[in-house]
């Protein structure tokens, strides 16, 4: 799978890159950065739990 973030949309809540933080970190703005476009499959459920907790809608999440 690969994760997707449009920062048009994001405003720096953090849920992501608390809830996966392998997968997602911040810039110096608090805002999100994918450390990991393709996710491993042992971080799949972090992924998709950090898609659906953001609450601006910023990440999709796509099957490879």
């Amino acid at each position: 799978m690969k994760v997707r973030v449009d920062l048009a949309l994001c405003t720096g809540h953090g849920r992501c890159y608390e809830l996966a933080s392998e997968v997602f970190g911040d810039d110096e703005r608090g805002h999100c950065l994918i450390l990991q476009e393709v996710v491993p499959k042992q971080l799949e459920n972090q992924a998709l739990r950090a898609e659906g907790n953001c609450p601006e809608h910023a990440i999709s999440v796509e099957p490879d």
